[in-house]
Formats: C-alpha cells, structure tokens, sequence
C-alpha cells in the first residue's frame, strides 16, 4: 500500500523530501489565473445505486438513435448488430485480447485475424488484407503514403467528394513527410475531372460511394491514375459491396474502408475499425502487420505472425508505418458479423438499403426537399431545401428527429443541404415521420 500523509507535519516532510515548499509549487507550470481557488461544486456523495440512477437521468439527456429517428450517416452508420456479436465478443478470452507479443502462443487470437483479414481481402476483390488500422480516415492516409514511398512522387489527387474529415486526415499526414494534397472537383456529386493528374501524382483517391452517396465512376479514375503512372486506391464503404462490383474488379492498387457499419455500435464517435486490402506485389510495403496459416513441424495447421512493418519491431528507416494498434476487438466484431450474416445476409442488408433510401427520396422530395445531385446513389443522398439546413436540423431534433448533416460547413454554397443516411433499420413509418415533420417545418 503506497503511505499516505495523514497530518500537516507529514505533508512539509513530503513537500521538503522533494525540494518544494508548498503544494501550489507543484502546480507552477499552470498559469495563476487557470488556478482553482475554491472547492469543486460536487454534489453529495451516493451509494452505488443512486450513483446509477443519477448517471442514467444524465444520459438521458443526451440524444442518440435509441430515442431519436436517426438519418445522420456521414461515415458512420446506424446499422443493426445481430446479438451473435456481443455474445462473442465479450467473452473473456477475446475481450481481453490485444496484441500478441507471443504470438504463435495464441492461436486462437492469430485466427481471428487470419479471418478478419481473408474476410476484408474477398469484400473487396483484393489478395490481400492487413489488421492494425486505426480507422477509415487514417487508413486512407496509410495508403496515400505507402503510395508516395514506392514511387516518390510529391503529389496525392483526392476527390473534393471524399468524405471532408478523411481529407483533414490525409493533409495531416502528408504534410509530415512534405507531399503535396490536390483536390479533384466534383460535377454533380461525381468525380468526373481529372486534369490535375499528372507525372508527379502518387495515388488518385476517389470514395466509392463518396461522401454524397453517389456511386462513383471508377473505370474513369482507374484510367486517370494509370496513364500518368500512378496508383489508383478506393475508399469503398464495405455494405455496398454487398450490391456493387467490388473495387479490385477495376484494379485497384489499394483499397480502405470504415469497418463500424461490420457490427460495430457507432458510440460516441468511436471506436472504429480501418479496413486496408491491397495487390500482392506491395506485401513488403503496407503498413500493419499480417497473420498467415502455416503447419508445425507435425503437419497440424496453425497461425504465424507473419509480418509486422512498424517500427517498434524493426529498425525505424526500414519501418513502413508508425502505426501500431491491433484494433483487434473491432476486427473480432466485424468477422464475427460477417460470418453470422454472410454474402447472402449481407447482400440482403445492401438491397433493403438501397429500398429504403429509393422510398425516402420519393417521400422527402415530395414534402418539399429537392434532390440536389443526380445519378445511383446508396444509403445516402444530398437534399436540398428553400431555409438554412441547420436550422430545419434543429427544429426536427426537437421533435424527436436526427435529419441528418447539414452541408455548408464542409461546402461552401450548400447551407440549404442536408447529408441524409437511411440504412436497413429505418422503417416504413418512420421514414413517413420524417417526411410529415419536414413538410411541417418548410411550411
């Protein structure tokens, strides 16, 4: 047990031992005015069951897809989590599982990511896959600079609809290592131009679909990226591919993804899972690490760590990445998910998808709202709107009702814009709801 002070003689011999005068010296770094001078405003102590109650009435403060409409996507989707996935995941061999610093003594734990990552290859048409990715954003970023370390060239061409905040991501990280982050404009929420694709291009990013729920051309951008010698990589959102031809089906180089739609709740925004595949010739330069099957000396099966590229297990100029986490919990949601639903299950959750979206377009849009881009889009549309999309969010919040991301902090010309998400847990009524309450509103 660590000694406590317990009088005012003991307190000055702990202050003298190590050279201060006064327990404000500790806290000299923080500037006097930033200095609390009186006692925290905390409410009585509780047992444990008016602690619960009282943390309960706080939450319920808050509002979340469990007591409101939910039509907010953006990336991070309100999909339904069969109960196979908690069941599993919080057993206790696997909720305490991280990285195997050991690994070939934890079989079990290798095979789940030997899954995870076979999983993740097929969904996307890739050979192969990696475990280690943070999230869909910092994925994306892994793979513009893996682009820029096989090729050296100082420049990455990201659509302007890929999703905004994966773009901060990915001028963040290139900024570090001095490459250059061109925008490719859109046309009617489709990337269609790309003159700025050059000999001094790394990678051409296109999201697919992109940030507006359009289903992006990319036979074009395929094209674009390889008459000027450059790396074609995809941001696919895994769902769809339960409908749309997979990214590798067009040669992509690499392909990333927000694996959270895989049976993961959204929470506050986290935690989220990266999904990384990718060709097999870039084996010795993807970030992450990678869990291969093998047999031991007996003939039996097993799993092996078979490469790890960060740099805390190799030396730093060889290391191809710094990132480190396993992120394998997540992982363990989304193979587990995948598994309970399979190709059939999950097709079946991209067609009632793209069902429920068709109908909530044909509703919103006749309640006032205007499609604002053409072309297929999945899960997702652009609705525009004759006030402020902010404040039409707020008022349907008020009424119970999440309508979605308004669009003018991200697109300088779209404040009318709202981003609605419809997902296969959103209900003919509800969407119904919506449409009455919007009508409501615009009136």
């Amino acid at each position: 047990m660590p000694y406590i002070p317990h009088t005012d003689e003991d307190r000055r011999e702990m202050l003298a031992a190590i050279g201060v005068g006064s327990i404000d010296e500790l806290f000299r770094d923080i500037p006097e005015e930033l200095r609390l001078r009186e006692p925290l405003d905390l409410p009585p102590s509780m047992d444990e069951y008016h602690l619960q109650r009282h943390f309960f009435q706080l939450a319920a403060q808050n509002r979340s897809s469990a007591n409101a409409l939910w039509f907010l996507g953006a990336g991070l989707y309100d999909r339904y989590i069969p109960a196979t996935v908690p069941a599993v995941v919080s057993r206790g061999e696997f909720l305490t599982s991280y990285t195997p610093y050991q690994p070939e003594l934890s079989q079990g734990y290798l095979q789940a990511i030997y899954e995870f990552q076979t999983m993740v290859a097929h969904l996307y048409g890739m050979d192969m896959a990696n475990a280690s990715m943070y999230d869909g954003a910092t994925a994306m970023a892994e793979a513009a600079i893996m682009a820029h370390g096989l090729n050296g060239r100082p420049k990455v061409c990201v659509s302007s609809a890929v999703h905004p905040v994966w773009r901060q991501v990915l001028r963040t990280y290139c900024w570090a290592v001095d490459v250059e982050v061109v925008e490719v404009p859109h046309t009617d929420g489709a990337t269609c131009d790309f003159s700025a694709v050059d000999d001094q291009t790394a990678c051409v990013i296109v999201q697919y679909p992109n940030f507006f729920g359009v289903i992006e051309n990319l036979a074009a951008a395929r094209d674009a990226a390889r008459a000027a010698g450059a790396l074609f990589i995809v941001a696919a959102d895994p769902t769809a591919m339960g409908l749309l031809p997979p990214p590798g089906e067009f040669d992509a180089d690499v392909v990333v993804g927000e694996g959270q739609p895989l049976g993961i709740p959204m929470g506050f925004g986290g935690p989220l899972l990266g999904l990384f595949a990718f060709k097999r010739q870039y084996h010795r330069s993807f970030p992450g690490r990678i869990v291969g099957r093998t047999q031991d000396k007996d003939g039996n099966p097993g799993f092996v760590m078979t490469l790890r590229t960060r740099e805390q297990d190799i030396r730093r100029e060889k290391a191809t990445s710094n990132i480190c986490t396993n992120s394998a919990l997540m992982g363990l949601c989304a193979t587990v998910y995948l598994a309970a639903l399979g190709k059939n299950g999950l097709r079946q959750v991209a067609e009632t998808t793209v069902r429920n979206t068709r109908y909530a377009i044909s509703r919103l849009t006749e309640a006032g709202g205007r499609l604002r881009f053409g072309g297929r889009v999945f899960g997702e549309f652009v609705l525009e709107l004759d006030r402020d999309a902010e404040d039409v969010q707020r008022r349907l919040l008020d009424r119970g009702i999440m309508a979605g991301l308004p669009l003018g902090r991200f697109y300088p010309g779209m404040e009318n814009c709202l981003l609605v998400a419809v997902t296969e847990c959103r209900l003919k009524d509800e969407i119904d709801l919506y449409a009455k309450e919007l009508k409501e509103v615009l009136a």
